[in-house]
């Protein structure tokens, strides 16, 4: 892993699980949403469990779990509407920034390093909850998936992040914390850090041999040594 880090020159984090722990304010949204339009709302275990994929995956996830077809254009329009809007009106109010994360930012920052985020959440919905996070600061770039052609794990997004900082996808660090990341980072040639702190890390298949980090310091330890 040493080696693959070498030439790296800047870092895309992901989002939800990496950076942030949001999965209370993603099931407070989809609840919203769901209860606006009289169906069922789910409990914070069961939606952290349908996170990663972005929204209208987890309406859809949402919908096929109480027998509703997610077929009906008209009403996941409606309640995307509804996950957005309650998203906008309270970016974190119920989760919080993963301990060590500011300081991971600093000292990468400092040191010269440009730091991204790319998340499957739609951009708009990613800078609200950065912002939020206060970690606006200290990013380059946000870069959400903002159709379902860029969703990881496709490479796009990671693509487009290192195209605009100006670098090769080989020197773009992904850290992430579930398969479409790890995934995304393979198909793009970016080398990838996979996070035990997150939601997903456990169905990443041994056979990816990411670089598995358990303390937000051993990234910066490694890049800035």
């Amino acid at each position: 892993m040493l080696a693959e880090l070498r030439p790296v020159r800047a870092v895309a984090f992901d989002l939800d699980g990496t950076l942030i722990d949001s999965a209370a304010d993603i099931g407070h949204a989809v609840n919203t949403a769901l209860s606006a339009a009289g169906l069922q709302r789910f409990d914070p275990a069961t939606v952290r469990g349908w996170i990663g994929d972005g929204p209208d995956t987890l309406i859809a996830r949402a919908l096929e779990a109480q027998g509703v077809s997610a077929d009906d254009l008209t009403l996941r329009q409606a309640l995307r509407a509804g996950f957005d809007a309650a998203t906008l009106a309270a970016p974190l109010a119920h989760g919080r920034v993963y301990p060590g994360i500011p300081e991971l930012l600093g000292q990468l920052s400092a040191h010269g390093y440009p730091l991204a985020v790319v998340t499957n959440k739609p951009t708009r919905l990613a800078r609200a909850v950065v912002e939020a996070a206060g970690l606006l600061p200290w990013l380059s770039h946000v870069q959400g998936a903002d159709s379902a052609a860029q969703r990881k794990p496709s490479p796009r997004m990671l693509q487009t992040t290192a195209a605009h900082l100006g670098l090769s996808t080989s020197q773009l660090l992904l850290v992430g914390d579930a398969p479409p990341d790890i995934l995304a980072a393979l198909a793009a040639g970016c080398p990838a850090a996979l996070v035990s702190w997150g939601y997903g890390a456990h169905a990443v298949a041994a056979g990816l041999n990411p670089w598995r980090v358990d303390q937000p310091q051993q990234i910066s330890a490694r890049l800035i040594e």
